[in-house]
C-alpha cells in the first residue's frame, strides 16, 4: 500500500522520513498548505486535514498537528495551544522572551496528533513532550527543526534546547512520546504483519 505524508513544514518531512527509514518503510511526501479549522480542537483540526489531504492524493495519507502550551503564559495560563502557528508564536519566538521575560515558571509542552485516513477510516495517535522554555535563543540553524520553538523549548531531564542537541539526543528525549512513532508502530503492525501475527486491534476516531 502506498502512503503519503502531507504538510507544508519540509522540517517535519525530515523527521517523519527519518523515522520511516529506520524501519526500512517506504512513505512518500506530498507538499500541501492545508486549510485549517478556527477551533481550538486538535483531534478536530488533524481529522479535518487528513479528509483534505486525501482528497488531493487519493491514497491513505497521514498528516501531522501540533499545539505549543506555555503554562504561565502572562493573563492566558496554556496560550498559544493548537493557535502557535496562526497567533505568531512560532515564528516570532524573540517577543515571546520578552512577554515571558519575568515569568519565572517557564513549564510548557508540545502536544501531537498525527492522524491516518485511508479514504474510509480515521485513526488518531498523541504524543506528549514536556519541557521548560529557555530565556534565550539557543542552537543552531539546524533543517530538521520543526519549528524556531526548537531554539527554545529545553525538553524535560536535559539542559538544552531542542536546536543545540545532536539527531540522537533529540530521538531519546521525544522517546515513548512521539505520535509518529506510536503511528509507525501500529501501521506496521496492521499493514505489513500478517493477520495471524497481529498484537492488537487499533481505535478508530469517532
Amino acid at each position: 500500500m502506498e502512503l503519503f505524508y502531507v504538510s507544508s513544514n519540509p522540517g517535519k518531512w525530515e523527521s517523519v522520513k527519518n523515522e520511516f527509514a529506520h524501519q526500512n518503510i517506504d512513505v512518500n511526501y506530498q507538499y500541501a498548505d492545508l486549510d485549517e479549522p478556527e477551533v481550538d480542537d486538535i483531534t478536530y483540526i488533524s481529522k479535518e486535514k487528513a479528509r483534505q489531504a486525501y482528497d488531493i492524493v487519493g491514497k491513505p495519507v497521514f498528516v501531522a498537528d501540533s499545539g505549543f502550551y506555555i503554562d504561565n503564559y502572562p493573563n492566558n495560563p496554556g496560550y498559544p495551544g493548537i493557535r502557535a502557528k496562526r497567533s505568531g508564536v512560532t515564528n516570532d519566538i524573540e517577543n515571546l522572551l520578552l512577554t515571558l521575560q519575568d515569568v519565572q515558571d517557564r513549564h510548557c509542552h508540545f502536544l501531537e496528533c498525527v492522524t491516518f485516513y485511508d479514504g474510509e477510516e480515521y485513526y488518531a495517535f498523541y504524543g506528549y513532550n514536556n519541557g521548560t522554555l529557555s530565556t534565550e535563543i539557543k542552537g543552531s540553524n539546524v533543517a530538521k527543526a520543526k519549528s524556531r520553538l526548537w531554539y527554545l523549548f529545553i525538553p524535560e531531564g536535559y539542559n538544552k534546547t531542542l536546536a543545540e542537541m545532536t539527531d540522537e539526543e533529540v530521538k531519546e528525549s521525544s522517546k515513548n512520546t512521539s505520535a509518529t512513532k506510536a503511528f509507525l508502530n501500529w501501521y506496521k503492525n496492521e499493514y505489513l504483519i500478517p493477520k495471524k501475527q497481529k498484537i492488537y486491534t487499533p481505535k478508530k476516531v469517532d
